[in-house]
């Protein structure tokens, strides 16, 4: 098994990059969400704190990192773990920690982990992702394969969508406008149906 133990090294070197106050940032969303707060965890918000911090890291790594720590504080929530036995396991499965990074954690799950709602598997494995936020804009196409013109309008419609890991995702896409109004009738039936059950 050493590529598991390499890919949780190297997740919890991506950790220990960050100072105890980064390291507080995601775990607090991830909490949050842990205790019903929010309705998931936003990489794209995270990947922003990160970059205003001075740290990069890709878009897989941020997403491992906020996995690890998703999954470390739901099974710790589950098996009700103090801070100490947290803190001990940690150190059971990668000797990669520093000093810091373990102190952080201790202190953000003696202070929150009491209050972590562990949700039952079941419904994990049975949901589908929930639409949290749309957004869209209006452009004008310089150059396109699906537009018979340039400075042909478009819309580019973003979705965050909360996957039942509580990551959140964004999801990006264009249309031209007939295909817009087309889209925002269907969504207005939609929610005329859902207003009905």
């Amino acid at each position: 098994m050493p590529a598991a133990d390499d890919a949780c090294d190297s997740v919890v070197d991506n950790i220990c990059r960050l100072t105890p106050d980064l390291l507080a940032e995601p775990c607090q969303h991830i909490l949050s969400y842990l205790q019903g707060q929010t309705k998931g965890v936003d990489s794209a918000e995270m990947c922003d704190i990160f970059q205003r911090a001075g740290v990069t890291l890709d878009h897989e790594s941020l997403q491992s990192v906020v996995r690890f720590l998703l999954l470390t504080f739901r099974s710790a929530g589950k098996s009700k773990l103090s801070a100490d036995d947290l803190v001990s396991r940690l150190e059971e499965g990668s000797n990669k920690w520093t000093k810091e990074s373990l102190q952080a954690l201790h202190s953000l799950w003696s202070e929150h982990g009491h209050s972590v709602q562990v949700q039952p598997v079941a419904q994990d494995l049975l949901s589908v992702g929930r639409l949290v936020d749309m957004q869209w804009k209006l452009g004008m196409a310089v150059s396109s394969d699906t537009c018979r013109s340039l400075n042909s309008p478009f819309v580019t419609v973003l979705l965050k969508i909360a996957e039942p890991s509580g990551q959140i995702g964004q999801r990006a896409f264009e249309m031209t406008v007939p295909q817009f109004q087309n889209f925002h009738k269907q969504v207005k039936e939609l929610a005329a149906v859902m207003e009905t059950v």
